[in-house]
């Protein structure tokens, strides 16, 4: 059932991103790229700014959302009578106050037996942590705290937002790029036809070039993410640190790297564990959102 939700989930944001990119699109003017005189690259670039950008910006602003009907996140009221809820909004508040922010996150908890916890949200003001039933039973309070240090510095530092900008950019450069390349190659093909007899723009060359060079493009783009993720993971540790203490960081980071096997590696990235590429090898490497945990409990250590 919760695979089938997931997959309702993706087709729905996917078809509310199309309907809405395309009435944007309309209501712009923005005419088709491909013309009988060739490709209008101020159209084509408005049209990839447009695709790149909208659909990550449509993602975050609903994150919040997806987050509790994908994960079934329930909210916890801050005057709960459970103790052990209690504590956690507690310490989830004075962490936030010690991080400067001006309005405390939504605190939410979920039934997983993963150790696991995220930060999502389209702002600052409108950010929601979560936490796994299997961190809060596998974890002792000081590792729970450094956990939810390392989110709430997430949070501090705008990583939900600045990441979204950063995967739009990308996704625009990549669509931009694969659909010159593309009309080039096309166009170099059909004047070589001319000099023979036929005309006109080889249009299944032209689909063929973009789709292919679209793959090859966004997976160099993937690479570029997750490089910049994996620096923001390290600057997250380093926030959590700063708030939590150093010590419960690092006890924390150790807690997550002994139940590494508890995780959902199938989950969104908006709601990815903070342990979720914790021990990529070979060119993987390069496409890991996280840093090996190994790694970032030595940085811990020694200070950096």
């Amino acid at each position: 059932m919760s695979f089938m939700k997931r997959i309702f989930l993706f087709l729905a944001v996917n078809i509310l991103v199309v309907v809405t990119l395309s009435l944007v699109l309309n209501l712009l003017g923005v005419k088709p790229y491909l013309t009988a005189y060739g490709i209008d690259y101020t159209s084509l670039a408005i049209f990839c700014l447009i695709w790149g950008m909208g659909g990550a910006l449509i993602s975050l602003s609903i994150s919040r959302l997806m987050a509790k009907w994908a994960m079934g996140v329930k909210i916890v009221d801050p005057a709960t009578a459970d103790t052990e809820l209690r504590w956690l909004v507690d310490t989830v508040y004075q962490l936030a106050k010690s991080a400067h922010l001006h309005v405390m996150p939504q605190v939410g908890v979920y039934d997983s037996p993963e150790v696991n916890a995220f930060a999502t949200g389209p702002t600052k003001n409108r950010s929601l942590v979560a936490v796994s039933t299997g961190l809060l039973r596998k974890m002792n309070k000081d590792q729970v705290e450094g956990v939810l240090a390392h989110e709430l510095a997430h949070v501090a530092n705008g990583d939900m937002v600045t990441m979204t900008l950063v995967q739009g950019v990308v996704n625009a450069f990549v669509m931009f790029l694969a659909r010159a390349i593309a009309f080039a190659i096309a166009q170099t093909g059909r004047d070589r036809d001319e000099e023979g007899s036929s005309g006109g723009m080889s249009y299944g060359t032209y689909y063929i070039t973009q789709f292919v060079l679209e793959i090859v493009f966004m997976i160099l783009g993937s690479m570029v993410v997750a490089w910049f993720s994996r620096w923001r993971e390290f600057r997250a540790d380093a926030g959590g640190a700063r708030l939590a203490g150093r010590d419960k960081m690092i006890t924390a980071l150790e807690g997550l790297r002994r139940t590494f096997d508890t995780v959902d590696t199938h989950a969104q990235p908006a709601v990815q564990s903070m342990k979720i590429s914790g021990r990529p090898s070979g060119i993987m490497r390069f496409f890991s959102s996280h840093p090996p945990l190994e790694v970032r409990i030595e940085r811990l250590q020694r200070g950096i």
